[in-house]
């Protein structure tokens, strides 16, 4: 693919499945490069045909949810320019309704009482005189911040100490007769004195359930619809609570024992057995690097978790987020070796459902048989809808990247596995311009994380330099997941050791395997931990032609200051032993880099706060090093996967340009 061909990309939600069964809606997202924006809308999936019908025309419709009768559909809506709200239409189509106001907009996926008669969902509350709240009064003009903890602030999400994430409950509105009068706004929220806004629309009660300044997620129906649980945040702390908090409004919770596990992602089952995705992080529940979560099952009785058991192992089975019970058992997913499989736990056994080259995002149960939807990339598109039968094999539903694949092409990674340090295996891939010959320059891309993986399916980063003529090589060094928690915590306090060995002997390894790669001519980026990385590796050699050091993690010392998880993310990987980080630091060995580098950096990045960037292109141009500095505003770390298009495609057209001065095709 060219940059120019991001607007060809369809991303699929979460689907919604109909209780009957035989239909699904999914929101389906696309790049509007001439609008500069995300376009979004809901279409009616037919499960036996695969058959797409638009059910809503957006622009910004996503996270649908069914009524447990199904009769209605809930889902986000963002109008243009507006706060996207909570939304309800019929089932079987008709004119939606927006149900809800509220200043900051809601957050996340509803989800509908087991009677079908309201739906929970969260929402930013704003301190009154902040984010709009108070007439004229600008940002630039609020009153300060008066920070008393660690944790007050996250990128993309900004500042959220003054506007925590609340649990809500809207009642769905009563059925009109044609002879009623219009019925008034209502909420049990509307405080005049306390400056609190109508949170509802004309006739929708909404009830704020939770109260606690803190950050609330994932509300979850206890079976009897009488309570919700959520995960409620710490302060000062990585990990949050399971709370349980009846479905009125302010109600007190209750902390849920669960030990020292930290919980992730809660559901019940259809016969009321609870099950938790909890991770090990010790008993300060500090302890995350590479930790993977697993699956336990439990019950809730009363306001106490009984019978917690657990039933997968997390040191050799990664799990993602996603839990979807069905009928004695679960579906999962996993990630494992560049992939990210369908799993499903039942009777003991651990089996893949939806296997080989995908990559999945989300699953969604169908009907009481155990079938499923899944959402999953592969190596010829960024996304499509999976039916999953409860006896017979995977099928896949859509062709959302069919255009993509005409119009752009579409190159396969091949995959090689190379003996790093210690005869250590190293797994990875290798991409190949589309037009053969030789010999091409290289690009070494390095992942962020460092727990986190490359994966062979569907990668715009990949398939752009490709087509543009460059062999990318890519894999996944000790740091990645989806080999193994040991493969995971093997670089703590080694930073730039195990894992800069790794990827230096799986690019000799690629440059011996296939004989049409430039050895002279290899370029090395990344981002984030990537990032950290590519300016690591051109501080011990000067092997590479030229760098881009993206987003980075560049000095741990200022990072602990600045960025969101500085508090605690540096220490946790590097030590707390100042020459040991000076040992493992970009930062204190910058003198030593001679390569050209082009250094990107988002204004707004709060992972990897811009600081780290500007100091890195700062320290190179003091000492005559060629080096540019790209900076993008407006936006925060993920501005490769989700920042504006057109600055995507700007992103795009200036590594091209850097790499075609400095690695020129031939």
């Amino acid at each position: 693919m060219r940059p120019e061909h991001l607007h060809l990309f369809r991303h699929p939600g979460t689907p919604a499945a109909h209780p009957s069964g035989a239909w699904a809606v999914v929101a389906i997202t696309r790049p509007d490069t001439e609008a500069d924006a995300y376009r979004s809308s809901l279409w009616r999936l037919d499960l036996d045909s695969g058959e797409l019908r638009p059910f809503t025309h957006g622009p910004g419709d996503t996270e649908p949810v069914f009524s447990p009768d199904g009769k209605w559909l809930a889902f986000v809506r963002a109008a243009t320019g507006e706060k996207p709200q909570l939304a309800l239409m019929p089932a079987d189509g008709g004119e939606s309704r927006v149900l809800t106001a509220h200043p900051s907009g809601v957050s996340g996926r509803p989800v509908f009482s087991p009677d079908s008669t309201r739906l929970a969902y969260t929402a930013r509350v704003p301190e009154h005189g902040r984010y709009g709240t108070a007439d004229g009064v600008g940002a630039d003009a609020e009153a300060p911040r008066h920070i008393t903890r660690l944790t007050y602030r996250v990128d993309g999400a900004g500042y959220h100490l003054d506007r925590p994430q609340h649990v809500f409950v809207a009642d769905l509105p009563a059925l009109l007769d044609p002879q009623d009068d219009p019925p008034a706004g209502s909420s049990k929220n509307d405080d005049e004195a306390d400056h609190t806004p109508q949170l509802g629309a004309a006739g929708v009660v909404v009830t704020q359930v939770s109260s606690e300044g803190v950050d609330h997620r994932s509300p979850v129906w206890t079976p009897d619809g009488a309570a919700l649980l959520t995960v409620r945040a710490v302060p000062d702390a990585i990990a949050g609570d399971l709370v349980l908090h009846p479905a009125t409004e302010r109600s007190e919770p209750t902390v849920l024992d669960v030990g020292a596990l930290s919980p992730g992602t809660v559901a019940f089952g259809r016969d009321g057995e609870l099950w938790l995705l909890l991770s090990d992080q010790g008993p300060e529940r500090m302890d995350f690097v590479g930790r993977s979560p697993a699956l336990y099952r439990a019950a809730l009785e009363g306001t106490a978790v009984s019978g917690l058991e657990r039933l997968t192992d997390p040191t050799t089975q990664t799990l993602g987020g996603v839990l979807e019970p069905i009928p004695g058992g679960v579906f999962l997913v996993g990630v494992r070796r560049g992939t990210s499989p369908v799993l499903r736990w039942r009777e003991g056994a651990l089996t893949p459902v939806l296997d080989g080259t995908v990559d999945t995002s989300a699953v969604t149960v169908v009907g009481n048989d155990g079938t499923a939807l899944a959402v999953a990339s592969g190596t010829d598109s960024v996304g499509e809808v999976w039916l999953l039968p409860a006896e017979h094999d995977p099928r896949r539903l859509t062709d959302l990247s069919a255009r993509l694949r005409a119009e752009a092409g579409v190159i396969e990674p091949v995959e090689l596995e190379a003996a790093s340090v210690g005869r250590y295996p190293v797994h990875g891939w290798v991409a190949m311009p589309p037009d053969g010959g030789g010999p091409h320059p290289v690009l070494l891309l390095i992942h962020g994380g460092p727990a986190a993986q490359y994966t062979p399916t569907f990668f715009d980063e990949v398939q752009t330099y490709a087509e543009a003529g460059y062999a990318v090589v890519f894999c996944n060094p000790r740091g990645s997941l989806g080999y193994g928690e040991e493969h995971a915590r093997a670089i703590i306090e080694g930073f730039g050791d195990r894992d800069a060995a790794d990827i230096l002997a799986f690019l000799d390894a690629a440059l011996a395997a296939h004989p049409q790669l430039d050895a002279d001519r290899v370029g090395v980026l990344g981002g984030s931990y990537g990032g950290y990385m590519t300016a690591w590796l051109t501080t011990r050699t000067t092997r590479f032609v030229a760098a881009i050091v993206e987003r980075g993690f560049l000095d741990p010392v200022s990072f602990v200051g600045s960025a969101d998880i500085g508090w605690f993310f540096p220490h946790a990987y590097l030590g707390g032993d100042p020459a040991r980080i000076a040992a493992q630091s970009p930062m204190a060995h910058v003198d030593q880099v001679r390569t050209p580098t082009l250094v990107i950096h988002s204004e707004q990045d709060w992972r990897c706060p811009v600081e780290q960037g500007q100091r890195w292109y700062t320290e190179l141009r003091l000492r005559d090093v060629d080096a540019e500095l790209l900076l993008f505003p407006g936006e925060g770390h993920e501005l490769s996967r989700s920042g504006r298009p057109q600055h995507r495609v700007a992103r795009f057209e200036h590594i091209l340009r850097w790499w075609a001065k400095h690695l020129p095709v031939g």
